[in-house]
């Protein structure tokens, strides 16, 4: 086990054996909490406090440029002899006035450090006077057998530097320690912006979907949410933009890899949780490739995955992202979701419904606002059109006792059952509709599509029908009830 002992003539703590990083599990689960503190970028690190250099030979290992500082010069020679090679320079002194001029970087880090100056107030406020502009101090510390700084203690302290404090619990991770704690353990990830100026973190989710179904994931482990559904997501970085968030959120959560052409803008929601701060939320839409299925690539964040019918949500979900996954099925694409302080973070089917759609600019009079097909069959024709309109891109939208709908944009199509219907097949020759045409994305889509189609009640029929209008690739499919469907591509 871990033991740190009080070094008195130096003035810092003794790490023996190496604070618990020489454990694979121990430096791994620290590796990837760095990740999530420190920037994408390579950025300028400098590490206070830095006692054997743990910690700053894993940022150093992520690709960033480290300066250290301990006042130990015990501490400094085993710190160099760790971090020969890897372009770290570190450096006798003291935490609180680090001997580094007037050098400046894109993150300053201390791990219990803060607890043990006689003056943290003045210490935080050179800290912040050494980052650059959007830089972050980035804080661990927590009380032990009595001793130590409560997170709200140090939330407090640096209230007056910035009002973007990200609070981080870590008791919970026992990989980070080698053992089970139950004392007060935290980050705490402050961002150098001054108080009072407006900021949004921006999230991005992700609405994987396959066919009707859409992909959800059970949070575990994070100390937000945990025990809920939610959908693929996480924040944009510094100097990233949305699309290329969803990207990297998607392969480190699921383990896929997509490409941006893949990537559609379904909805944009500002929203708030209860007592949190506004935040801006991007949801793209994407489609499941069986060649690239996705699998649980953050077990220490997630304890499932699952696929769920987008028409029948489950109740046991974040209440944001549930707004926003009914927002998409009802063709919204503009939503405020406020909760009340009084809210529950978890989904209320009998709750309040917080989520206000939001008006876009351009005039809906002259567009189609659905279509309604006569079947003779209800169930027959939901998993026939069902399964046609999901691999389109349509959702599933309203579902009564003879009917079923699926919707695209602010138009849908709707078939209902009903008994009067002179005959059972469709004929296409007569007064009325001849049949639907539907844009596909491209020439490989569409074989696909046709080559699947026998397998859900769709036949192809001939290349050409009467009304082709000669423009791009065609094909034509008929179901059981004589319906046809007509396929563009470009």
């Amino acid at each position: 086990m871990t033991t740190i002992d009080w070094d008195a003539a130096a003035g810092t703590f003794d790490e023996e054996p190496d604070h618990g990083l020489l454990d694979p599990v121990v430096r791994s689960a620290w590796a990837r909490r760095m990740e999530t503190w420190l920037p994408a970028r390579r950025s300028e690190v400098l590490d206070l406090g830095c006692g054997t250099g743990s910690l700053a030979l894993l940022v150093a290992g992520q690709g960033h440029r480290v300066t250290a500082v301990d006042r130990s010069t015990r501490m400094v020679e085993r710190a160099r002899a760790k971090l020969a090679g890897t372009g770290t320079e570190v450096l006798v002194g003291d935490a609180a006035r680090p001997p580094v001029g007037t050098q400046r970087f894109d993150v300053v880090l201390a791990r219990h450090t803060v607890w043990l100056l006689p003056d943290p107030e003045a210490a935080l406020r050179h800290w912040f006077s050494l980052l650059r502009p959007g830089g972050r101090l980035v804080l661990i510390e927590g009380v032990w057998d009595g001793a130590g700084l409560p997170a709200a203690r140090l939330t407090a302290l640096l209230a007056e530097h910035t009002e973007r404090v990200h609070h981080e619990p870590l008791s919970a991770d026992s990989r980070l320690w080698g053992k089970e704690v139950d004392d007060e353990r935290y980050a705490l990830v402050a961002r150098a912006e001054p108080p009072h100026r407006h900021s949004e973190v921006v999230d991005v989710h992700l609405i994987l979907r396959r066919g009707s179904e859409v992909l959800l994931a059970r949070r575990a482990g994070t100390g937000y949410a945990d025990g809920l559904l939610h959908a693929p997501s996480g924040h944009a970085e510094d100097g990233e933009d949305v699309p290329a968030a969803m990207i990297r959120e998607t392969a480190e959560e699921i383990g896929v890899e997509l490409r941006p052409d893949e990537l559609r803008v379904a909805l944009v929601m500002q929203h708030r949780g209860p007592g949190g701060n506004p935040r801006m939320g991007w949801f793209f839409e994407a489609d499941h490739d069986p060649a690239r299925p996705p699998r649980n690539a953050e077990p220490d964040k997630c304890s499932e995955l699952g696929w769920f019918p987008l028409d029948a949500l489950p109740d046991d979900m974040v209440a944001y992202c549930r707004a926003g996954l009914d927002g998409y099925r009802a063709g919204q694409r503009f939503l405020i979701h406020w909760h009340e302080d009084a809210d529950t973070i978890a989904y209320a089917p009998q709750g309040a419904r917080r989520a206000v759609p939001l008006p876009v600019a351009a005039s809906p009079t002259g567009r189609l606002h659905h279509i309604d097909l006569w079947v003779p069959d209800l169930a027959e024709a939901e998993a026939e059109w069902g399964w046609l309109l999901g691999e389109l891109g349509h959702v599933p939208y309203q579902r009564w006792a003879h009917g079923r709908s699926w919707r695209r944009g602010d138009s849908h199509v709707a078939v209902e059952h009903t008994p009067d219907l002179p005959g059972r097949a469709h004929e296409g020759l007569r007064p009325g509709v001849s049949r639907l045409a539907f844009h596909v994305q491209d020439r490989a889509t569409l074989d696909v599509l046709v080559a699947h189609a026998p397998g859900h009640g769709w036949r192809p029929l001939p290349p050409e029908l009467p009304g082709h209008t000669g423009a791009g690739d065609v094909a034509y499919l008929e179901n059981t009830a004589g319906s046809v469907v007509e396929l563009v591509a470009p």
